[in-house]
């Protein structure tokens, strides 16, 4: 019985703090908003640039599960600009015309442990014709015993390369559907350099640029790509048994390398090796960064915020300072001036805490909209929301603190004898 009154009083004297900061709160109007708007604009800039952060991360995640992270790939060329201080051991490299990847790189690499597949590939631009239309397209000669197995493409109909293959091609949906003015279907056959090509296979689109490549067996490619030689590549690709064993899998290749050309010192170094593993971990820790950097900038406009509700509120207990008295004087305690205080700066949190959520969503569908494809998400997540609105509350508390507990020390006689 005494709990559920005590529970009661409890009810009874919050609803009457709230009904006083509520009265607090309507009858300072204009100093109230323009403390609410810092609020806001912390606030929205803070979730706007966080939701916008999640959106980049979703996008980059949805992309990396369509790729194969067990990739590996070697080029002719090594930049020493980029080192594994940077999160990945070697990103591009600059290539040289006297350098070259040959067949005897292969042969060299296929005793590498954790390695599954390794072959090379041939790249070029040239012009394509079909239905009398000419356009300067990507060709890369693949390897069609591995090839189907070293990449994660779909087709959308027809099939992927197999090892009987020559003159035929398997094209992106690009190149199908949206560079000639008449789709090419499969069995149609287009024109490379003079040599007729059959087109056995159209991928699915697919982010990265592949929806404009065309692919060829590497034995047919080298006679229509120009300065292609045989056994002569301008890459090699390699994949692991697995991302766990990736970092083992690049240092070795490297070692191999290095015996196999004859290279003894680092600086002579001619070949980049490339982990996409190691790329997606620079790429999502950037993101991480940058996200991080722009939310502590946007968090000092929340400082300005809460140092306007402290100045709001010291203002406050000085206008109501002979009231702060009268309620003394029947009986308040400070506990009870203290609670009004807090929960009129609580309020005016609260309030720009509900607004700068509202902003946020806007500015960050907003970003989302110019960005295009960089960014993608549905939204405000509830947890941010969430978040959005306990850190406003806090930051109403936190500043109003000061005050409320300065008012709640008032003396009774000093307090009424104010002016």
């Amino acid at each position: 019985m005494k709990n559920q009154q005590k529970l009661e009083g409890c009810s009874i004297r919050n609803a009457t703090y709230l009904k006083l900061a509520l009265n607090m709160l309507r009858h300072s109007k204009l100093r109230s908003w323009l403390t609410i708007i810092g609020i806001v604009i912390g606030v929205g800039a803070v979730v706007g640039i966080i939701s916008l952060g999640d959106a980049m991360q979703g996008q980059m995640q949805s992309r990396l599960s369509s790729m194969d992270l067990s990739s590996i790939t070697i080029s002719p060329g090594y930049s020493r600009a980029q080192s594994e201080e940077h999160g990945f051991r070697q990103f591009g490299g600059g290539t040289s015309t006297d350098v070259l990847l040959t067949k005897h790189d292969i042969d060299a690499l296929r005793g590498v442990e954790g390695l599954m597949y390794v072959t090379g590939e041939i790249s070029g631009r040239e012009g394509v014709s079909y239905n009398g239309e000419n356009a300067t397209l990507s060709i890369t000669g693949v390897d069609p015993q591995v090839w189907k197995y070293m990449n994660s493409l779909e087709v959308k109909s027809g099939r992927l390369l197999e090892p009987a293959d020559k003159y035929v091609a398997v094209i992106g949906s690009g190149v199908a559907s949206e560079l000639y003015k008449k789709d090419i279907g499969v069995n149609q056959v287009i024109t490379v350099k003079g040599k007729s090509v059959r087109v056995v296979g159209i991928l699915k689109e697919a982010d990265g640029g592949q929806d404009n490549q065309i692919y060829m067996p590497i034995d047919a490619a080298v006679n229509v790509v120009t300065d292609a030689k045989k056994e002569i590549y301008d890459s090699i690709e390699v994949k692991a048994q697995s991302l766990d064993v990736v970092d083992t899998v690049v240092k070795e290749i490297e070692k191999k390398l290095m015996i196999s050309r004859h290279i003894n010192k680092e600086a002579d170094r001619d070949f980049s090796v490339t982990a996409l593993k190691s790329m997606a971990q620079t790429v999502t820790s950037m993101l991480d960064s940058m996200t991080l950097f722009l939310g502590a900038i946007a968090a000092v406009s929340l400082i300005v915020g809460a140092v306007g509700i402290a100045n709001t509120m010291f203002t406050a207990v000085l206008e109501k300072t002979k009231e702060i008295g009268t309620m003394k004087a029947i009986g308040a305690k400070n506990k009870d001036i203290l609670m009004i205080f807090v929960y009129n700066s609580a309020m005016v949190g609260l309030v720009g805490g509900i607004l700068g959520v509202m902003l946020g969503a806007i500015v960050s569908a907003g970003l989302q909209s110019m960005m295009g494809n960089m960014a993608s998400g549905s939204g405000l997540s509830p947890k941010l929301i969430v978040e959005g609105l306990v850190l406003a509350v806090m930051i109403g508390v936190i500043s109003g603190a000061v005050p409320a507990y300065r008012a709640s020390k008032m003396k009774p006689v000093d307090a009424l004898r104010y002016e």
